[in-house]
């Protein structure tokens, strides 16, 4: 039994396809994914990378692991990026669009000439590849990628499963997300069969050093309630950063901690970098995260968006504002409308 739902036949001719592909190609493959990568994008990598390499394939994982997922790569796994793929190399871009470019991390895809898959989940997907396997109805860009290792026939071992069982973790909010579905479960369940080590993974995940603390005490001074508390935000820059001792990297989290607040539609961490800030987004009730981000240049899922603008934060935040007023009103008319037909 696999884990795909076998019903959807454009589906599975695209696994077929990228298997095919992906099993034909004899030089190097370089597995790529997208800048700041999150649990899912290092998941897709590694459990992709992993498979290839037991099948004798010679893989190539450029990726700058942030420090809270630097438990689960084994040393040389990953490199650093590329400045040149290798001759006759076929790209795997995992967890992102690979024709955006600005994105996708580890190689420059404008400078590569050979063939490219597409291994991804994200519904603003231009869907231009090589060979191409998008679904935005999966939750998490592994279970695409553990479809294709399935057709591979790949022998399934506890160090490819662990890291795509990450993916899942990571991608669901520990499955507590409205973007499960059966199929997800089903996925876990044979993951776990196949010895995935769930527990290991969400106790690693669960440390958090000093400064994030330090600067999470920083970052919790500057929340806002707006919109009669429909909206939080809270923002961080270079000051704070410095100030408690903190990275970049010791970031990630809080958006889903700003999340958590009660009556919340929609939680926005702001990352000012000075005269760029990167926005990242997460929402409920109706409220589409992606519609914000779309309008703001970025993208991604419905809960769960992000968006980066080079311009300094007064500027972005007055776009911010519309665009947040645009999708409030988009949702309360809908509500409306709907009252009135009961």
């Amino acid at each position: 039994m696999k884990i795909s739902n076998g019903d959807n036949h454009q589906y599975q001719q695209e696994v077929r396809q990228v298997a095919a592909l992906l099993r034909a190609h004899d030089g190097p493959v370089v597995v790529l994914s997208h800048e700041n990568p999150d649990g899912d994008a290092l998941g897709s990598l590694l459990g992709l990378t992993r498979a290839l390499r037991g099948l004798g394939k010679t893989v190539i994982a450029p990726m700058n692991v942030p420090r809270y997922l630097r438990f689960l790569p084994e040393p040389g796994e990953t490199s650093t990026p590329l400045t040149d793929c290798p001759e006759g190399a076929l790209a795997v871009v995992v967890d992102v669009d690979n024709n955006d470019p600005d994105r996708v991390a580890g190689a420059d895809l404008r400078q590569f000439s050979g063939q490219v898959v597409n291994i991804d989940h994200h519904g603003t997907n231009q869907r231009r590849a090589t060979a191409g396997l998008v679904d935005p109805g999966k939750p998490a860009a592994v279970m695409l990628v553990a479809d294709v290792l399935d057709e591979l026939d790949i022998t399934w071992t506890e160090w490819v499963a662990t890291p795509l069982m990450l993916g899942l973790i990571t991608d669901t909010g520990s499955f507590k997300f409205d973007s499960m579905t059966p199929e997800t479960f089903e996925c876990a369940a044979r993951l776990l069969g196949h010895g995935a080590r769930l527990g290991w993974i969400n106790d690693s995940m669960g440390q958090n050093p000093r400064a994030y603390y330090l600067l999470l005490r920083e970052v919790l001074d500057t929340m806002e309630f707006t919109r009669d508390g429909r909206v939080v935000m809270a923002r961080v820059d270079d000051a704070m950063l410095a100030r408690a001792g903190a990275t970049w990297e010791d970031v990630e989290s809080y958006v889903g901690l700003l999340r958590n607040s009660e009556d919340a539609d929609l939680a926005v961490m702001i990352k000012d970098f000075g005269e760029r800030v990167k926005l990242s987004m997460r929402s409920r009730g109706g409220v589409s995260a992606q519609n914000i981000a779309v309008a703001l240049g970025g993208g991604g899922h419905v809960m769960a968006s992000g968006a980066s603008l080079s311009e300094p934060y007064p500027a972005v935040r007055r776009l911010l504002d519309t665009a947040i007023d645009t999708e409030l009103a988009r949702v309360d008319s809908l509500g409306a409308v709907a009252a009135v037909a009961h």
